[in-house]
């Protein structure tokens, strides 16, 4: 089969094609239930599916590259081609997608010599591997040669970011020479100059929006003055960041302007169709001024929901889509108001537990007794940076020895990348928030030990401060003396190093409620079945929380989220684990596997 762009439409086989889209990115989506997320993508009436590449999550060293489990981008293709739909691939090398770092590895930046999405022959050479690495999974699944991919997408609403046409031109050659051979996109917003900023000739220009629908297309058609019009990011939702309201889009109204967008002839992709989770250290953040990490949940209001069921909207637009185009029958398990549970056809993803269960989290450790098992010190004169040490994410534990008998003023001399927990001797004294812009802090007097646990709450993955470094930037000094002589650990936590679980299991369990962090703490409980299920951390504060050694992500008292996903596929039927790291206090030592989610969004 061949796939074409004409002078007004696109050309599957020669005959008039209209793309019909929907968002899934498999990296936040566990592999288990891929199929399940394509096959109610179809029954929406989609007959496309898009994702971004995430380079970083499948590069997370120069020297490696995984195709495998959760990163077996060829798997995903070849069940959406088993569901007889197409694919749209946006490679990047950016994404954006509120993914750490826009999908860009931590360590091109390392030495700060490497240019960020421009002509550098650094990055380029970078963006040159990744390619070669993807050539054996995109190549023989396009569809010209059998497989499902239509599209590619070069850059990522590069308009938006630098207008630089020779970067864009060597970008697209660079993936050429790999053999893709079908047609080639851009994306920007319909507004200003991005559109011919972030584009050239030979890429099919295509709009993000999410509203007003016949101006925008119009813009599109100005700067795109030949072709098929698309909406490749139709904005059906919004991302959540902590401590913010949840987002959500009245149902009806953007059905109406998805209305809008095909009564005009257009092709489009949703974004999302399903959002999925940031599982593990794999938020992004926004820095328009104040730094705002994105929560774990990336729900995104859209038709199929972070749990996998349909929403409103899901109908909503199924209901627009069969004005134009043929759609499936949807079986009784998911009409509107459906019971949800398993059908006979198996198109569910879960039967829904009848009773939440209770876990007594009565094993606890306290960080630091643990950092035996976790911590690789090396030493320094001042605090390196987290790319120096080579952590990709997670925390990293600054330690020096201090003299003050009359306690001091501790100041970072640039920033806080992102949060850090002060402590002397072991003894929590307060926390800098890169939020707050927060960097200096009263230390009591103390003659030892003083620590600061850094944690990276998300790489900026918009704008201007995409690949900065993260930790103590500009060095700590106590009442303007430079502090020397610094060790410093990566504290890797995706997964819990073997070690470290192995003391949690010894440890004795014990009474008592509170939980005084930095603070391990785990328990066990027991499954009939092993169904999706939802983690709630009543009266926890801040920290991570994992399940069989499945990294769930972060949790935050400030909202909006209030649950954590648990796949099915992380759980079995019999004993289980819950591991939870609690950073400041918690006042109960139970949580709550709910067999139902609550989606976790405390509204503004």
């Amino acid at each position: 089969m061949r796939f074409a762009i004409g002078d007004t439409d696109f050309l599957l086989d020669g005959e008039p094609h209209r793309i019909l889209s929907g968002a899934i990115h498999y990296f936040r989506v566990h592999p288990d239930l891929w199929a399940d997320r394509i096959r109610k993508a179809k029954l929406m009436g989609l007959n496309t599916i898009e994702t971004y590449v995430a380079w970083n999550a499948h590069a997370p060293s120069p020297a490696s590259f995984s195709l495998e489990d959760g990163l077996d981008l060829g798997r995903f293709l070849d069940l959406v081609a088993e569901e007889g739909m197409h694919a749209i691939v946006r490679p990047g090398p950016y994404i954006c997608a509120e993914w750490t770092n826009g999908g860009l590895p931590y360590w091109l930046f390392a030495d700060g010599t490497v240019g960020v999405r421009r002509d550098e022959p650094g990055f380029l050479d970078a963006v040159q591997g990744y390619l070669e690495h993807l050539a054996p999974v995109l190549v023989p699944r396009q569809i010209d040669n059998g497989g499902p991919i239509v599209l590619v997408q070069v850059e990522n609403e590069y308009g938006a970011y630098g207008s630089d046409p020779v970067y864009l031109r060597k970008l697209e050659a660079m993936h050429r020479a790999i053999g893709l051979t079908v047609p080639f996109t851009s994306v920007d917003q319909p507004m200003g100059t991005m559109l011919e900023d972030g584009s050239l000739p030979s890429l099919h220009k295509t709009g993000s929006f999410g509203s007003r629908s016949a101006a925008r297309l119009a813009r599109l058609r100005e700067a795109q003055p030949t072709g098929p019009l698309m909406c490749s990011e139709f904005w059906d939702g919004w991302f959540d960041s902590w401590g913010e309201h949840h987002h959500t889009t009245p149902a009806a109204a953007s059905a109406s302007d998805l209305d809008d967008l095909l009564a005009a002839g257009g092709s489009v992709n949703i974004y999302m169709f399903h959002g999925g989770t940031n599982f593990g250290f794999t938020n992004g953040a926004n820095d328009k001024g104040v730094y705002r990490p994105i929560a774990t949940s990336y729900d995104y209001d859209a038709p199929l929901d972070e749990a996998g069921r349909p929403t409103e909207k899901f109908h909503a637009f199924r209901s627009v889509i069969e004005r134009y185009a043929p759609v499936p029958p949807l079986p009784a398990s998911m009409q509107p108001g459906g019971s949800g549970h398993l059908s006979s056809s198996g198109l569910e993803a879960r039967v829904v537990p009848e009773t939440d269960v209770a876990v007594r989290l009565d094993r606890v450790a306290s960080l630091r007794s643990l950092l035996p098992a976790l911590t690789d010190w090396s030493t320094h004169d001042t605090p390196p940076t987290f790319d120096a040490l080579g952590a990709a994410s997670g925390f990293v534990l600054y330690r020096t020895e201090v003299d003050l008998p009359s306690g001091g003023v501790l100041t970072v001399g640039d920033e806080v990348r992102d949060r850090a927990v002060v402590s002397v001797d072991g003894t929590v004294v307060g926390v800098l928030e890169r939020e707050h812009h927060d960097r200096a802090i009263a230390l009591p007097a103390v003659t030892g030990t003083l620590e600061l646990l850094v944690e990276d709450q998300g790489r900026v993955d918009y704008g201007p401060r995409i690949g900065e470094p993260k930790g103590l930037i500009g060095g700590v000094s106590v009442d303007g003396v430079q502090l020397a002589r610094w060790s410093a650990s990566p504290i890797d936590l995706d997964p819990v190093p073997a070690a470290a679980l192995d003391v949690l299991a010894a440890i004795e369990p014990t009474d008592g409620d509170v939980l005084a962090g930095p603070v391990f703490a785990a328990g066990s409980f027991d499954l009939d079945s092993a169904d999706d299920r939802y983690l709630r951390l009543d009266g926890f504060r801040k920290g991570v929380a994992w399940v069989n050694g499945f990294c769930l992500g972060r949790y935050w008292s400030r909202g909006p989220q209030r649950t954590l996903a648990v796949p099915g596929p992380v759980l079995r039927a019999g004993r289980n684990e819950v591991v939870v790291l609690e950073l400041h206090a918690a006042a109960a030592r139970t949580v709550h596997l709910l067999a139902e989610p609550d989606l976790g969004h405390t509204e503004a």
